[in-house]
């Protein structure tokens, strides 16, 4: 046999081995994934330690567990305890993001530019280069999916001016949603000494973000996306929060790891009409945090059911004055009310205290009062009433027929 056969046949058998281990690690590897969900069920003998007390984690250093509409508070561990909240300080970042397109200082199909500052951002990035031009849509997604760094300055830059003035409106927003225990010093998490929050100020910024702008959900849910596509810098984003791939009802909402932070998450999930959000921060592994955080979401959607009091636009008061047109008009409730109940648990009594100040109508229909939900005698919440209808001061003739109308239906 010559040399050359002998070359020919050594190359074939090789091939043909790694035919056979490639195969064996393929199949491996897909049944790795097609487990993924299985590896985050609930497991309920796993919540309580040996003293009978509720322990839904264990690695993390702080966590909380809350549904998002009422804010309760259904599992804490150190959760005001201050510590680096990594790129979960994105999500305060995503809701001015959002606030801005809300108020039309920025539309989705905008151009916004990278400056040189931007796009010297170290950590995960997209790779801006000075001068680069990308749509706010294209942006938010890689702040959304792949946690961008660059295009979060961007965004700062552009709505606030400069990063300095925009973590100003971080943090002046920080102290309106009641987060008491954050400072941000940075739009993207990127160390910095000073730079904190905490799980239970992650969990009310997350809420906050939800119950305001639901439609970035449509964002943070994406498990994959292409940036630059027709361009030789095709650009793939990876989700970098697993758990919208492998979990059903997970869509969202932001993961954060640097060496200082370990390993963060701030996840939510909606199944059967119900969401809870679950924030972990300083978890030794990314898989010990996503199996921690999982527990706390399976445990919540398990144990309890959000019980609907008030739809938000329910009419409130009915309410007639000739001096306005339309005369009548509707007073309704501006956001939902819910009661979190454990599961069997039966709805309590559910009252109400009306204050509404007729007085603002027609110079403030946005907000003409306010109405106090008790449950079970307790203060459940307060929430704002506004006119249903677009009110506006009647004509001089618009008057006068209303009152001749009725002049002549009582004769």
């Amino acid at each position: 046999m010559t040399s050359k056969n002998k070359y020919k046949k050594y190359l074939a058998f090789l091939l043909i081995i790694g035919c056979f281990f490639g195969s064996i690690f393929l199949f491996d590897n897909k049944l790795k994934v097609d487990a993924s969900e299985d590896e985050y069920a609930y497991n309920e003998d796993e919540v309580y330690n040996e003293n009978g007390e509720l322990e839904l984690v264990k690695d993390a250093k702080a966590a909380i567990l809350i549904e998002p509409t009422t804010l309760e508070v259904i599992y804490e561990k150190n959760a005001d305890e201050p510590r680096p909240p990594a790129s979960m300080t994105k999500i305060m970042t995503m809701l001015l993001i959002m606030e801005a397109l809300d108020k039309k200082v920025l539309t989705l199909d905008q151009q916004l530019t990278a400056s040189e500052y931007a796009s010297s951002m170290g950590g995960t990035n997209i790779y801006l280069e000075p001068g680069e031009k990308m749509s706010v849509r294209d942006l938010l997604l890689s702040v959304a999916i792949n946690s961008a760094n660059d295009s979060a300055v961007v965004f700062a830059e552009a709505i606030g001016g400069s990063e300095a003035n925009f973590v100003k409106m971080m943090n002046q927003k920080a102290k309106e949603i009641g987060a008491k225990n954050t400072v941000f010093k940075n739009c993207n998490g990127l160390p910095e000494e000073g730079h904190v929050s905490t799980a239970r100020d992650m969990a009310l910024m997350a809420a906050y973000l939800i119950n305001n702008y639901p439609e970035i959900l449509n964002y943070t849910s994406i498990y994959e996306a292409y940036l630059r596509e027709g361009t030789p810098k095709k650009f793939w984003l990876v989700n970098t929060n697993k758990l919208v791939k492998f979990v059903e009802g997970v869509d969202g909402l932001k993961t954060g790891w640097t060496n200082e932070s370990g390993y963060c998450l701030t996840a939510t999930i909606k199944r059967d009409g119900k969401r809870f959000i679950a924030v972990a921060m300083g978890n030794s592994t990314a898989k010990i945090r996503n199996a921690e955080v999982m527990q706390m979401l399976n445990y919540a959607l398990a144990n309890y059911d959000v019980e609907p009091i008030y739809k938000q636009g329910t009419i409130i008061d009915t309410y007639e004055d000739v001096r306005f047109f339309p005369k009548t008009y509707n007073i309704v409730i501006t956001k939902d009310v819910n009661v979190l109940k454990k599961k069997g648990e039966v709805l309590k009594k559910v009252t109400v205290e009306k204050n509404i100040l007729y007085e603002n109508i027609g110079f403030d229909n946005k907000k003409v009062g306010t109405i106090k939900v008790y449950y079970d005698g307790k203060l459940l919440t307060e929430v704002d009433l506004a006119v249903k209808e677009e009110v506006i001061k009647a004509s001089f003739f618009n008057i006068l027929y209303e009152v001749l109308k009725e002049i002549f239906l009582v004769s």
